[in-house]
């Protein structure tokens, strides 16, 4: 169409969005969150290892229901896929969380992915295709890793501009991220080909909800436990990085994987669900998770306050 989405979304709208948390991230914030070796660890291993084992293990279960098979087979791609490149660094900087912990992630995962979704699609579902691992890479470089750089570079020369005039970049994000989904739910219903009977649909929709639900939940738990390190600020993080796929990545990846497979439309479905729907999801839960994070953070200010002295 005219907004001509394969040009200004797979490039513009993600270098926007880099460009743009590079201009208004502390040069300072970003190299103390490449330290936190812990945090990084925990994202990835849930993303990447718990979360398409999971899946995988409850798709054994529904395997025995009337779901479309091939829908079932597009939810285990989207248990595959890598952090997303912009969805989780916009939502945990609304919230106010660590958005350098954030970026890094969704940089680093996203890289780790373009090796590791293709062999995992291969475990979990199979196919013979090769994967053009140089071009995808090229490409996220292009798109993440320069924009982000020139943004710290720009940053050092109008830092003091930044700070007096305090930019929207919230507001730009939130913009540019209505667009990808605008565009990618034109891209789901422009598809002459896909055949889905709504009963499996509506299934899928609410399997995928609670899927989310009930990951975000869990990484919550995990994090914020007695003995975690992790602050409140980093948790937001985690919440968001651990539970949100990559479609930017996973469409593409999709279409080079099952390339030829007459039932791709199909397979590609849930991914395509996912990606607003955590969206939706995440900004739905955005006061909610703000609201706690401020009262935590308070809560830990008053217990690590010294005591006066009790005069006698």
């Amino acid at each position: 169409g005219p907004l001509k989405p394969e040009i200004t979304i797979t490039y513009i709208a993600v270098s926007a969005i880099f460009f743009n948390s590079g201009l208004s991230l502390k040069t300072e914030e970003l190299t103390s969150a490449l330290m936190h070796v812990k945090l990084h660890l925990f994202v990835q291993i849930f993303t990447l290892v718990f979360f398409p084992t999971a899946i995988w293990v409850f798709l054994q279960l529904l395997s025995i229901t009337p779901i479309n098979e091939w829908l079932l087979k597009g939810l285990q791609t989207v248990g595959c896929m890598p952090p997303p490149v912009s969805s989780a660094v916009i939502l945990t900087k609304a919230v106010g969380g660590n958005e350098a912990a954030a970026i890094f992630n969704s940089a680093f995962g996203s890289f780790l992915g373009i090796v590791i979704t293709p062999l995992l699609l291969l475990l979990f579902l199979g196919s013979s295709s090769s994967v053009p691992f140089t071009s995808i890479f090229s490409q996220l470089f292009m798109t993440v890793v320069v924009p982000l750089i020139i943004g710290q570079i720009v940053r050092r020369y109008i830092k003091d501009w930044l700070e007096r005039k305090k930019p929207p970049f919230g507001a730009i994000s939130s913009c540019v991220l209505l667009m990808i989904i605008y565009t990618t739910f034109c891209d789901t219903f422009a598809n002459p080909n896909i055949d889905l009977d709504k009963f499996s649909l509506i299934i899928i929709v609410l399997i995928i909800f609670s899927v989310q639900m009930s990951f975000m939940f869990l990484t919550f738990l995990f994090s914020t436990r007695n003995n975690s390190t992790f602050t409140p600020a980093d948790t937001v993080a985690i919440v968001f990085c651990s539970t949100h796929k990559s479609l930017t990545l996973g469409i593409p990846m999709l279409k080079i994987v099952f390339a030829g497979y007459e039932h791709l439309s199909l397979i590609s479905v849930p991914l395509l669900i996912y990606h607003p729907a955590q969206i939706l999801l995440g900004s739905l839960l955005v006061p909610t998770i703000k609201s706690w994070m401020v009262s935590r953070q308070k809560a830990l200010k008053l217990t690590r306050q010294p005591k006066a002295p009790v005069k006698v």
